[in-house]
């Protein structure tokens, strides 16, 4: 077989049955051997939404997912998709293609050096120079993108590498990756000394990164929490580790966290973290989080143990197999007047979702989508306030269920990673909550969408603005509001229909709930155009400040 036939070969048996990409001049012989593969191949309309989509498929199916663009522009037009899945250890796997061995580094036509590009921003990439071991790189890479912490993994591909011979022993050949041995069972005795911290505690809580949904050790947390009687705080990319409907759940913290959230963690004496990295969006000031706890911290990557923040019982390991031996140690703490009183004061913070004015606030939009779906939905969002209004109020019920770009802040994701979600998940209900500026970004994957008749439902959040800089503006520049107003902008309901999608205008109170159920119910793609008001403005901590100064008041219940 060649290349191309061996390549497509070795993706199945890694189990691949989709791919998302986009043709060009040296992956002729790829495209050539497709056309003969069972492997499904998602056209998209963009490079970037193929990564994305490869990201969102990640997420949602917790295996790999796979890219494919040319050489050159098309390789080009990956990165910001790669790095994206990377800073959030989705496991995706982009295929790019180069021009012919004898020519790379000639400065040939549509020739970039995409190994040196990508390699900042990748846990590893590859270039073959040799068809025969192709095999082994692919399976490498399956191996790489997808253990201890996963992330994203490159195989640049020369053209005559892809047209070149491999043979069936080529195909059986063993991989091997020297001194990549990533640990998964953490230290006993860490962990014993983690156990006797917690027990000895009066005022633990735990949080929850994204570490715990990539590990599917959901149900571990759970029982942790449980037996422990220990409340959990989420990251952005923890949103799912457990239900926000649990009694337990602090919900979000950090930057755009809740109020109470951010007070409990401040002043806990005993911080136990689950996979997450402390990004600054988390953490605020540093010197002033959590100041007067033990931190553990429990990750399977040994670079992130106190890189930002100062450790005292750091554990590398996978979140599920620590957490496992760690309930089989644990007994009962003595701390449950500290729980009942944070989590009476998280129960006190009832936000208000009901305004019943025009234009509509996102808080009413909101409600109104949590009112339309299920616990299973997914939830795509984009970047921006549209995405931390969602994080804020919208409450997450399982793991991969709420899917949004969290380290780069990836404008343009929601739409696109929501096709891959679908395609992941086909038999259930997909919801891409989006704003104006990032829809506008990928409005051309309208036609994917219709193409491959995915029945994803679009809410944009239409705000006129690039909401989360306009609020910067507003709160920290003196209400300079310069480049942030977005005019003049299509009419999204005449945008969709031209793709052949069903597209209405929502305006009024009540008019969404029913409009994403009818929607959801016709299993037909459709586009939501919400108007929603332009000044309202998420309360936030300042960059840089600790995380109980909240510039801004949260609208509760009377």
């Amino acid at each position: 077989m060649n290349g191309s036939e061996a390549l497509l070969k070795k993706l199945k048996e890694n189990g691949t049955d989709t791919v998302f990409g986009y043709p060009g001049g040296v992956l002729l012989p790829l495209y050539d051997s497709i056309y003969d593969s069972d492997i499904r191949h998602i056209l998209v309309r963009h490079e970037q939404a193929a990564a994305h989509a490869a990201d969102g498929y990640a997420r949602v199916s917790g295996k790999p997912g796979v890219c494919i663009a040319t050489s050159g522009p098309g390789a080009t037009n990956l990165i910001t998709g790669i790095a994206t899945a990377n800073i959030d250890s989705s496991p995706i796997i982009a295929l790019t293609g180069q021009v012919t061995t004898g020519i790379i580094g000639t400065d040939a036509f549509q020739e970039v050096d995409t190994v040196s590009l990508t390699m900042p921003i990748t846990k590893e990439n590859f270039q073959p120079r040799k068809s025969s071991i192709l095999p082994q790189v692919v399976d490498e890479a399956y191996h790489i993108a997808s253990t201890g912490r996963p992330g994203a993994v490159v195989i640049d591909l020369p053209k005559d590498v892809l047209e070149g011979e491999v043979t069936e022993h080529d195909m059986r050949k063993e991989f091997k990756v020297p001194g990549y041995k990533p640990t998964t069972k953490g230290n006993k005795k860490q962990i014993v000394h983690a156990v006797k911290t917690i027990q000895n505690a009066e005022k633990p809580i735990i949080l929850a990164g994204g570490g715990v949904i990539l590990a599917n050790a959901s149900n571990e947390l759970a029982k942790f929490a449980k037996i422990t009687n220990i409340p959990v705080a989420t990251t952005l990319m923890g949103k799912g580790a457990i239900s926000e409907d649990d009694e337990l759940s602090l919900g979000l913290l950090g930057m755009h966290g809740l109020e109470s959230t951010n007070h409990a963690v401040t002043d806990c004496d005993c911080l136990i973290t689950i996979g997450c990295r402390f990004s600054d969006r988390t953490t605020g000031k540093v010197s002033e989080f959590a100041p007067n706890a033990t931190k553990i911290q429990v990750d399977v990557d040994p670079a992130e143990i106190g890189k930002n923040v100062k450790i005292d019982i750091p554990i590398v390991g996978d979140a599920k197999i620590v957490l496992r031996d760690m309930i089989s140690e644990i007994e009962d703490g003595n701390h449950d007047a500290w729980t009942n009183d944070v989590v009476a004061k998280r129960q006190a913070y009832v936000p208000k979702m009901t305004f019943n004015t025009t234009p509509l606030k996102p808080q009413d939009t909101i409600k109104e989508i949590m009112d339309s779906i299920t616990p299973t939905t997914i939830v795509t969002t984009d970047v921006g306030q549209n995405q931390m209004w969602m994080a804020h109020y919208y409450k997450t019920r399982k793991p991969r269920t709420f899917i949004s770009s969290g380290g780069l802040g990836t404008m343009g994701f929601g739409l696109p990673a929501a096709i891959g979600a679908q395609v992941a998940k086909p038999e259930e209900n997909v919801l891409a909550v989006v704003g104006d500026g990032g829809f506008q970004m990928v409005s051309q994957e309208l036609a994917t969408i219709k193409d491959y008749d995915l029945p994803i439902v679009t809410v944009i959040l239409d705000n006129r603005y690039l909401g989360m800089v306009y609020q910067w503006q507003v709160l920290y520049y003196n209400n300079r509001i310069s480049q942030t107003k977005l005019s003049p902008r299509p009419d999204f309901v005449q945008l969709a229909k031209s793709y052949g999608i069903e597209g209405t205008k929502v305006e009024k109170p009540g008019e969404l709930r029913e409009t994403i159920q009818n929607a959801l119910k016709s299993r037909e793609p459709t586009v939501i155009d919400v108007v929603i008001d332009s000044d309202e403005l998420l309360p936030m901590v300042p960059p840089g400040e600790k995380i109980t100064k909240i510039v801004g008041e949260y609208k509760t219940e009377d």
